[in-house]
């Protein structure tokens, strides 16, 4: 075969190549992944935005009968849960348990309880703070369409899914975005990315200014009430808060 055919081969697949890398970059489904950020960028900064977020260093609420404060910029979260008390690093997931005021020395059931905490920060820190989280490393935003909420409110709906991130990246996600608002108004919780119906549908409803940051405390459904409760985003807190081994009056 000569030079010449060969290289015309080469310049027909090359541009085969920049035909379809032009057509997928144009498709709908590429508009649709930027519409979704710009969605998750406006409900972020109605939220107070990035540096609302970056502002905020204490976050304390209660999330059923567990109650935790989190100390963003030292990475230290503490958790209760009736007289446990755990007090962990969110950076290395080391730290330290208490029970009845003692300290839990047995080193395989520390272990087991330390990630236990750590395994709820991350699950009742995004029952409160999901939003925030909409731009983080690994999260993948998909436009779906409009539709409604529970309520009948008008919004637009997102998809979200993860790449390889948190403890559950098989989990998918709805948010349904306000039109009016801009606000994240409620969601859907899929356990595995290929279920065609959800675990749960709830709101995601009255907001409340905390500092520089919205946070919303309502996650209803018409099956069950559900509140996020003592939310708390203190400029300070006792250094005591990070040491006790008994469970703190809340902030």
């Amino acid at each position: 075969m000569c030079k010449s055919s060969n290289k015309f081969r080469l310049s027909v697949w090359w541009m085969l190549f920049l035909f379809f890398s032009v057509a997928f970059y144009a498709s709908p489904a590429a508009a649709q992944d930027k519409k979704a950020q710009q969605l998750a960028q406006k409900a972020i900064q109605q939220m107070g935005g990035k540096q609302g977020w970056a502002n905020t260093r204490f976050i304390a609420w209660s999330f059923r009968d567990q109650y935790q404060v989190w100390d963003k910029k030292a990475d230290h979260y503490r958790w209760e849960k009736d007289s446990l008390v755990a007090i962990v690093s969110t950076r290395t997931k080391n730290g330290k348990v208490y029970v009845a005021g003692k300290e839990l020395l047995n080193r395989e059931e520390k272990r087991k309880l330390l990630d236990k905490a750590y395994a709820a920060w991350i699950n009742n820190s995004y029952w409160l703070v999901m939003p925030f989280k909409l731009h983080d490393p690994g999260v993948r935003l998909k436009y779906i369409g409009e539709g409604k909420t529970m309520d009948g409110a008008a919004a637009s709906i997102l998809q979200m899914t993860f790449a390889n991130v948190g403890l559950t990246p098989e989990n998918k996600y709805h948010l349904w975005i306000d039109k009016k608002s801009g606000l994240v108004t409620q969601w859907a919780y899929f356990k595995n990315f290929n279920d065609k119906t959800p675990t749960f549908t709830r709101r995601w409803a009255d907001y409340k200014n905390f500092g520089a940051i919205k946070l919303a405390s309502d996650r209803s459904n018409p099956e069950s009430d559900f509140t996020l409760e003592n939310i708390a985003t203190p400029k300070q807190v006792p250094a005591s808060v990070f040491y006790s081994p008994r469970p703190i009056r809340k902030l």
